[in-house]
């Protein structure tokens, strides 16, 4: 499956009707962003509590916990993606661009987008 395979068919599952409004401070596009922060929040939490509670030693039903979060998150950015009407692939493509760009550089550390 590709990514923007995945963008059609995840956005299908979205509560809000396609028709609502995709506007920057719509309900459904806040909701998507709001979606990415308390996914993410989770997914610490998961990660946190083996460090507290298994000294930081993974099991498989704790991989699949994460997976299951890592799996949200992608749901809410592939979301956002379809509400700016960008499509997944863009965001991916760019972002490893970005990426191999400041490895070619040597600015992998550092601060701030653009460097």
């Amino acid at each position: 499956m590709d990514f923007d395979d995945y963008q059609k068919k995840a956005i299908t599952t979205d509560l809000f009707n396609k028709s609502d409004n995709k506007e920057l401070f719509s309900i459904a596009f806040l909701e998507k962003l709001l979606g990415i922060t308390g996914e993410a929040g989770e997914l610490a939490d998961k990660i946190k509590k083996i460090l507290r509670d298994k000294e930081g030693v993974l099991n498989e039903e704790d991989k699949k916990e994460i997976t299951k979060e890592l799996g949200d998150i992608l749901w809410y950015v592939s979301a956002v993606a379809y509400y700016l009407d960008v499509p997944f692939h863009q965001i991916a493509e760019d972002n490893l661009q970005k990426l191999l760009s400041r490895k070619d550089r040597g600015v992998l550390n550092g601060q701030g987008d653009n460097r």
